[in-house]
């Protein structure tokens, strides 16, 4: 349900209401509740930009679509927050541990043929005890 943007930009409360035949009040009340955040100009007029005209078109199909309460629709949008904020805790993680693998790898001493983990010593692979057949024997 993507409504026709002109441009970048911020948009009235006006322009808003018509782009999504919804009334002005629907905006004033989501703004109440804490489902929007519009800026303000010196004169308190508020100005919509094209991200909050993304999360109005995911509130809308959220209440239109789904007939999600603004209950619901509150709790949606925390879950989906904190989801974003995780996702980028992960990746930079992920990213924290590729930048010491890789200079781990680097530093690593020429007679450990590469390996992270430095050997300190061979590792012996004990036999099979005698009588027992194994797969590899021949």
């Amino acid at each position: 349900m993507t409504a026709k943007r002109k441009s970048k930009g911020a948009y009235m409360i006006s322009a808003v209401a018509e782009m999504y035949e919804i009334h002005p009040q629907t905006l004033r009340l989501y703004e109440r509740e804490g489902l929007l955040k519009p800026s303000r100009t010196e004169g308190n007029t508020r100005l919509y930009t094209d991200e909050d005209l993304e999360r109005l078109e995911f509130i809308l199909n959220l209440a239109r679509d789904l007939g999600v309460n603004i209950a619901g629709i509150a709790i949606i949008l925390q879950m989906r927050e904190r989801m974003e904020e995780m996702n980028r805790q992960m990746q930079s993680f992920v990213e924290y541990v590729r930048s010491e693998m890789l200079t781990r790898f680097q530093q690593a001493a020429p007679g450990s043929a590469g390996a992270i983990v430095p050997m300190h010593r061979p590792v012996v692979v004990p036999r099979p005890a005698a009588g027992r057949k194994t797969a590899d024997r021949t």
